[in-house]
C-alpha cells in the first residue's frame, strides 16, 4: 500500500522552516512522508543544495521520515510534476504575508497553486501546534464547488480531533436564503455523521472575508479552509481580493487552499 506524503518546497528560509513543522505535525497521525524539495537553477549548485537539506534533516530528526530532493529547474515550474509523481496528499508553502506572497513566490507559484490538484496549506511565521488544527474555519457560499472542500477538511479534523466552524453569507432573498440554510444542514450533517463538532454561523455577505478571519480569531483556528473559484480575478490575476485578504490574514492563520476538481473527489479517498 502506498505510503502518504507531503512536500514542502524549501528555500532555507525560515518561514519555510515553519511550513516545514505544519507539515510534521499534520503528519505525524498519518504516519506520512515527507518530501523537501529545492530547486536550483545550475547544475553545481546541487551538491550545496543536498548539503544544506541534510543538514536540515538532522535539524527537525523526528518521528516522520523526511525526504530530501533536488531538482534542477524552476520550482513553480516542477513543483507539479513533482507531486504528480509522488501522489501527493498536500504542499506546505510558506509566505511572508502580502508583499512576501508576491516577492517570495510570484506569479508562478499562484499559477502553480490554482493549476494543481493537488491542496496546498499556505502557511506565514504562525509556528504549527504540537495538537495540530484544533480549529478549523470552513467558509460555505452557494457555489455548488464548494461542498468539495468539506471531504478534506473533515479528515484532517477527524485525525486531529479538531472543531469545524462553518460560516456562511446571509442572503436577503428568499430563494438564496433558502439554499443558505439547506447548505448549512448538509455541513452539519456532514460532520455530525463523522463524529466531528461542528458550529454554524450566519453573517453579513458584506465584507465576508473579514467576518471569516474575525470568526477565525474569535474562535482561536489553526485553519482556514478556501476554495480557489476565481481563477482569472484580481490577485495576481488569479486570486480575488477576498481570497487574497483570508490568505495574507493579520492573524497569520494558515490556509487550506484546494480548486475545484471535475469528476470524483479521488483526495478524500487517497486521505484515509
Amino acid at each position: 500500500m502506498r505510503k502518504k506524503n507531503f512536500i514542502v518546497p524549501h528555500d532555507f528560509t525560515d518561514v519555510a522552516n515553519i511550513a516545514l513543522e505544519h507539515a510534521i505535525a499534520t503528519a505525524k497521525p498519518l504516519d506520512a512522508e515527507i518530501y523537501l524539495l529545492h530547486v536550483v537553477s545550475k547544475e553545481k549548485e546541487i551538491r550545496n543544495a543536498e548539503k544544506k537539506l541534510d543538514e536540515l534533516i538532522q535539524k527537525h530528526a523526528s518521528s516522520v521520515t523526511l525526504i530530501p530532493s533536488v531538482r534542477l529547474g524552476t520550482i513553480f515550474e516542477d513543483i507539479g510534476d513533482f507531486a504528480a509523481e509522488h501522489h501527493s496528499e498536500l504542499i506546505f508553502m510558506g509566505t511572508h504575508g502580502t508583499h512576501g506572497w508576491q516577492h517570495l513566490t510570484g506569479m508562478n507559484a499562484l499559477k502553480v497553486v490554482t493549476h494543481s490538484s493537488v491542496p496546498f496549506i499556505i502557511v506565514q511565521e504562525k509556528t504549527a501546534k504540537e495538537t495540530g488544527y484544533d480549529d478549523i474555519v470552513v467558509p460555505l457560499d452557494l457555489n455548488k464547488e464548494t461542498k468539495q472542500k468539506l471531504a478534506i477538511v473533515a479528515n484532517i479534523a477527524a485525525y486531529f480531533n479538531s472543531r469545524v466552524h462553518v460560516i456562511t453569507p446571509e442572503e436577503t432573498d428568499e430563494f438564496l436564503s433558502h439554499q443558505v440554510k439547506a447548505n448549512i444542514v448538509f455541513a452539519k450533517k456532514y460532520f455530525d455523521e463523522r463524529g466531528i463538532e461542528v458550529s454554524t454561523t450566519v453573517v453579513p455577505g458584506s465584507g465576508f472575508d473579514k467576518h471569516v478571519v474575525k470568526h477565525a480569531v474569535d474562535n482561536n483556528a489553526d485553519l482556514i479552509a478556501i476554495m480557489n473559484l476565481n481563477k482569472n480575478s484580481v490577485f495576481g490575476g488569479l486570486f480575488s481580493n477576498h481570497e487574497e485578504y483570508m490568505i495574507t490574514n493579520n492573524a497569520q492563520i494558515p490556509t487550506l487552499i484546494m480548486n475545484p476538481i471535475e469528476g470524483s473527489f479521488s483526495f478524500a479517498a487517497d486521505f484515509n
